[in-house]
């Protein structure tokens, strides 16, 4: 097997995964003479070609689609090893993801207790509803809402969670009460589409997911039009909890289904155990176990 240059394999990914000479020199602050050298020394070594040349366009060979996915996934490895040898265990920066939705209604108000018992750690919170790509970035650890299994993650789990309707004040006051849930069901929910709310459809009838919001993706959005007494919203007791207990939204009634998803903190096996990450995790798990469950 002939011996490959790194930096050849790191060229070819640059430009492989981008399709082009100019990006992937961008993306590696060097000319394109100096990638298209460095391609053409690694097609010389391999004795194969592994761009089909077009103009300015390329496409891979079928030998260049054979080698973009183990380079990508040994990059990936070295660049995991030589974060974890070189940064800081116990303090410095952690890096989390979660969903804006359990940061905003959750999270943030309990944060002040983290960063005053922990003042070396950096604590930075990346928000998305999409689940993070680990070997994509820097991402140390994150909370999620799923089954609590994550293919090459470690899992611990947090709090379970309950669906329930809630409203303003002002909308119950209009139109309610509501004796049922015959009646309540006799208005369109406001929900962001989501496999979470499978458990109270199945409960209460498909015919209730019409919902006349159904197309926004946010639940913080709809959370805002319940509150504007713009009608009924599906939520989850971790997003309400502190809104009922303000008064700023109430329960019409008291139907409430468990969900079948938890809250996890997941992260890969080389950040689960790191004291840094520990801290934050313990911390989690202590938060969540003094978060009371619904009535």
């Amino acid at each position: 097997m002939p011996s490959v240059p790194l930096n050849a394999l790191r060229t070819f990914e640059a430009v492989a995964s981008r399709l082009s000479f100019a990006k992937g020199a961008a993306a590696l602050n060097v000319t394109p003479a100096a990638v298209s050298s460095q391609i053409r020394a690694l097609e010389q070594r391999l004795n194969q070609a592994l761009f089909h040349r077009h103009g300015r366009q390329i496409s891979l060979t079928e030998a260049g689609q054979k080698l973009l996915p183990g380079v990508q996934r040994g990059l990936a490895e070295l660049r995991q090893a030589v974060e974890v040898v070189s940064q800081d265990r116990s303090e410095g920066v952690l890096n989390v993801t979660m969903m804006p939705s359990i940061l905003q209604k959750w999270l943030m108000p309990r944060l002040a207790g983290f960063y005053n018992s922990k003042p070396l750690i950096d604590l930075r919170i990346n928000v998305d509803n999409l689940l993070v790509d680990f070997d994509q970035s820097d991402m140390h650890s994150a909370v999620r809402l799923g089954p609590g299994k994550w293919a090459g993650l470690e899992s611990v789990k947090l709090m379970d969670d309950w669906i329930l309707p809630v409203c303003s004040k002002k909308f119950l006051k209009k139109m309610g009460p509501f004796s049922s849930m015959e009646d309540l069901l006799q208005h369109d929910f406001l929900f962001a589409p989501s496999e979470v709310w499978d458990p109270w459809f199945r409960k209460y009838g498909e015919s209730s997911r019409d919902g006349r919001w159904s197309l926004l993706n946010d639940s913080l959005s709809i959370l805002m039009a319940a509150e504007q007494s713009e009608g009924i919203a599906l939520s989850r007791w971790s997003l309400v909890a502190r809104d009922i207990s303000a008064g700023r939204l109430v329960r019409p009634v008291d139907a409430i289904v468990k969900t079948d998803w938890s809250h996890y903190f997941v992260a890969p096996p080389q950040y689960f155990d790191l004291p840094k990450v520990a801290d934050f995790r313990d911390w989690l798990i202590e938060q969540c176990a003094a978060f009371p469950p619904p009535e």
